[in-house]
């Protein structure tokens, strides 16, 4: 049974619960663990950990990619983030660390907007991917919708396993005037690797 609440003039959600809210507790049969697989595959690639890092500067470095990928899950590298801004991010990354921690200080996030404000270099696209490569794992990139025309060439041409779209949400298609538009469904059935679309927000994108 769906339980709807009120969300607005007019407009009702179906009720979403989080981990907190629930529990799952074994009913008539309960199994051994040793016969439960966690793993999953998309395409040909297969993976032990059922867990796909967040591209985000502050969760993913080609480091940390390739120590979760011989963990065997999924790590995500931010082809927008600093590794693919800066030949050296780290100064940066210490930089960020070091300023006062005040998310809502003006002053901090003019800071960060300057600090993002670096073009993305498609050859440092081209070497960090390649340097995840090199220990042998799945190569996972993003990028978000706004950017995918630009860079999508450089990403597939470094050899990317997995193509994930994210974006805050994302929608079946993008516009802009200042390339041809997105069209999700077109783009994955054309693109020749398998591609994972993040901040779906409905079922019509999805």
């Amino acid at each position: 049974m769906t339980y709807e609440i009120e969300i607005g003039r007019g407009k009702r959600g179906r009720r979403a619960y989080s981990l907190d809210d629930i529990a799952i507790v074994p009913n008539r049969r309960t199994r051994d663990p040793k016969d439960v697989s966690v793993s999953w595959q998309i395409d040909a690639y297969k993976f032990d950990m059922p867990v796909i890092a967040a591209p985000m500067d502050s969760a993913m470095s080609p480091e940390t990619a390739i120590a979760l990928g011989r963990l065997g899950g999924l790590g995500v590298l931010d082809l927008e983030g600093l590794w693919t801004r800066y030949e050296d991010p780290q100064s940066v990354l210490d930089q960020i660390a070091g300023l006062e921690d005040e998310s809502n200080s003006p002053a901090v996030t003019r800071r960060m907007q300057e600090l993002y404000q670096a073009p993305i270099q498609p050859e440092l696209i081209t070497s960090r991917l390649a340097e995840i490569r090199a220990a042998g794992i799945t190569v996972a990139g993003s990028l978000t919708p706004q950017r995918t025309q630009e860079h999508y060439k450089t990403v597939v041409a470094a050899g990317v396993d997995i193509f994930v779209i994210r974006g805050t949400t994302v929608s079946a298609e993008h516009v802009s005037k200042d390339h041809e538009p997105l069209n999700l469904k077109q783009f994955i059935y054309e693109l020749d690797v398998p591609v994972i679309v993040g901040g779906a927000a409905g079922y019509t994108p999805a």
